[in-house]
């Protein structure tokens, strides 16, 4: 799912963004955004109309829409992983990629004057999340073959060490390694089941009226393998992964304030996705969507009619509540869960902070996920 960013926050960090693009910079000063309005120019709304648009009932193909998409505005490659590591104990690891785009890439192309020139930008994430801790970093860089990007035959995407590298052009069989001061992973991914297609084949509505969409897939059922270092100390760990690819030109409207989305894994063979979006005004829910994913490819919509997410408790992080249990009722499919939080402190402390980490899952079923929470 994509980071679900609070509308105002991205417009002040896209400006960041077109700076960097212009400077050259390898690091944008999220502080000095609200300054770059009058340098750049036009509102989200208009520089969003300068990208391509998500277009219902365009066919998703693979291996090729593993790559960037760099006449769409913003894009990512996301993963998360539930693992054990050798003593039993329960850890969450994250990875995102995104790209943004200062401009299209057609008009960019026309006004770049050396390699090194790029109005793509590129960001990425990384944590490591325990019952006791939870560390997280992220590094910035133009898109330049040298720092980072997006390559095919065989497929990698990558800034500076922190890289996903596969063995084919395909996203698997690869390695997923990333390295910081406290923490760090080199881990194995395999998978052999079907994409999942979010949405209506890849047509992915985020409010009630369709004015905001994306293209989006998953891949629910990943086996993970490797090693996880914290503070210095290594684990050999092993469990499950799950990635999404997500790209579109719009942001959330200005109605709506963040969302909240569960990847919940049921049993071996049974993935559920769930998310919904507040409205920024009451706080509730303005839009919610849900699949159940079943390792042989098939999968089936919920509605938001069916759909009900409770908050039961809240954590205090910095001042701000952030709802890390929560009541997930579907009745038409029988689904009564209580997910909660492995580490109810596991707030991103990034450029633009957000709640990620690994969950576990009680009810009718039992299992392990994950959950991000934005715009609180």
């Amino acid at each position: 799912m994509n980071i679900g960013l609070k509308p105002k926050l991205i417009r002040l960090f896209t400006l960041s963004l077109g700076l960097l693009a212009l400077w050259g910079c390898d690091k944008a000063d999220p502080n000095s955004a609200q300054n770059m309005g009058a340098i750049l120019g036009g509102s989200s709304e208009q520089q969003s109309n300068q990208f391509s648009p998500v277009i219902k009932g365009v066919d998703l193909s693979f291996p090729k829409d593993h790559q960037a998409h760099p006449n769409f505005r913003h894009e990512w490659w996301y993963l998360t992983a539930n693992l054990i590591d050798e003593d039993g104990n329960a850890l969450g690891v994250q990875w995102t990629q995104f790209r943004f785009a200062a401009a299209p890439e057609d008009i960019a192309e026309q006004n770049k004057s050396t390699a090194w020139q790029s109005q793509q930008i590129y960001m990425a994430h990384s944590a490591v999340t325990t019952e006791e801790k939870h560390y997280a970093d992220e590094k910035w860089s133009r898109d330049q073959a040298e720092l980072a990007g997006v390559s095919t035959s065989p497929f990698r995407v990558y800034l500076d060490d922190w890289q996903w590298t596969s063995s084919t052009n395909d996203l698997f069989p690869a390695t997923l390694n990333a390295n910081s001061e406290q923490f760090g992973y080199s881990l194995t991914l395999t998978n052999d089941a079907p994409y999942q297609k979010q949405g209506e084949q890849g047509y992915s509505t985020k409010s009630s009226d369709g004015k905001v969409a994306s293209y989006y897939y998953s891949q629910p059922f990943i086996d993970v393998s490797g090693d996880v270092t914290i503070d210095g100390v290594t684990h050999e760990v092993s469990g499950k992964g799950w990635i999404d690819r997500e790209w579109s030109s719009q942001f959330l409207l200005d109605s709506q304030q963040g969302w909240d989305w569960f990847a919940l894994r049921l049993n071996d063979e049974t993935s559920l996705v769930v998310f919904q979006l507040r409205n920024s005004t009451t706080g509730k829910a303005s839009y919610a969507h849900a699949r159940l994913m079943q390792q042989d490819g098939s999968g089936t919509a919920i509605s938001q009619q069916d759909i009900t997410l409770t908050a039961t408790k809240q954590t205090v992080i910095d001042g701000r509540d952030y709802p890390t249990e929560w009541q997930i009722s579907i009745p038409t499919k029988n689904i009564e869960l209580t997910v909660s939080a492995l580490n109810p402190k596991a707030k991103m402390p990034l450029s633009v902070p957000y709640w990620e980490g690994p969950i576990s899952i009680k009810g009718t079923h039992s299992g392990t996920g994950y959950m991000e929470l934005t715009g609180y």
